[in-house]
C-alpha cells in the first residue's frame, strides 16, 4: 500500500503543525493535529496491487457503498438504455477510482457545479463532475467523479485517448464524493443497493453476450 502523490502536501503541512505544536504549545495540544495526520495518511492509502484480467466482468471504480442502481436512458456517451450504478464514498473510504475494464478514453467531460451532498440524487447533475467514457471493441462505459459536500477538488490523472488497464488508478477525489457507472443493457449488474464494494476487487457486473 502507498500514499497518493497528491495527499504528500496536506500530509507534510499537518506534520509539520505537529511537530511545531509540540516544541511550542506541548504534547496535550499537538494530539490534535497529531490525529488529523493519522486521518490524512489513512485517507489517501491506496492498494497498489491490480485485480486478476478478466474481459467478461467489471470491477468497481470506487471503495464504497451502492446507493442507486437506477435504468436510464444515457445521452452523454453510450447514446442508449443503459444501467447506473451510484457509490457513495464516505471520508473514511479510500477515493482513489479505477478502471472498471480495460480500453481506451475515448470521451472526457469536466463540469463545474456546487457541493451537494454526494448522497443526494441531485449532486448527479448539480455538482463538479468529471466524466470519462471508455471504449475496448467490446464494450463502453462511462465512469463519473462526482464531487460532495466536504470534497473540493477532483483528481484526473488521464487524458483522452489515453490507455488504461482494468483495475488500473485513473484519480482521486478529496474528502466525501460518489463514483458513477453506467453500462449498457447487455451488463448483468452483480451487486445490490447498500452493498459495500471495493474499488477493483469487486465485481459489479457481468458482461452477457
Amino acid at each position: 500500500m502507498i500514499i497518493v502523490k497528491d495527499g504528500y502536501p496536506i500530509i507534510f503541512s499537518v506534520l509539520a503543525i505537529t511537530i511545531a505544536t509540540y516544541f511550542f504549545c506541548g504534547p496535550v495540544w499537538a494530539a490534535i493535529p497529531g490525529v488529523l495526520s493519522l486521518f490524512f495518511l489513512c485517507f489517501f492509502r491506496n492498494p497498489t496491487a491490480l485485480p486478476p484480467y478478466d474481459p467478461n466482468v467489471l470491477y468497481s471504480p470506487a471503495h464504497g457503498t451502492v446507493m442507486a442502481i437506477e435504468d436510464i436512458f444515457d445521452d452523454e456517451y453510450l447514446n442508449e438504455p443503459a444501467t447506473k450504478v451510484t457509490i457513495f464514498l464516505s471520508v473514511f473510504d479510500i477515493h482513489v477510482n479505477r478502471s472498471p475494464i480495460d480500453g481506451e478514453i475515448k470521451y472526457q467531460r469536466y463540469t463545474c457545479g456546487r457541493f451537494v451532498p454526494a448522497y443526494k440524487k441531485s449532486a448527479s447533475f448539480e455538482n463538479e463532475r468529471h466524466a470519462i467514457g471508455l471504449d475496448n471493441g467490446r464494450i463502453r462505459v462511462l465512469v463519473s467523479q462526482v464531487a460532495g459536500l466536504l470534497a473540493r477538488r477532483i483528481v484526473s490523472w488521464v487524458t483522452l485517448g489515453n490507455k488504461v488497464q482494468q483495475g488500473e488508478c485513473y484519480g482521486m477525489i478529496k474528502f466525501g464524493s460518489s463514483t458513477e457507472l453506467v453500462v449498457p443493457k447487455n451488463v448483468e449488474i452483480t451487486v445490490k443497493k447498500y452493498q459495500k464494494v471495493t474499488g477493483g476487487v469487486t465485481i459489479v457486473g457481468r458482461i452477457k453476450d
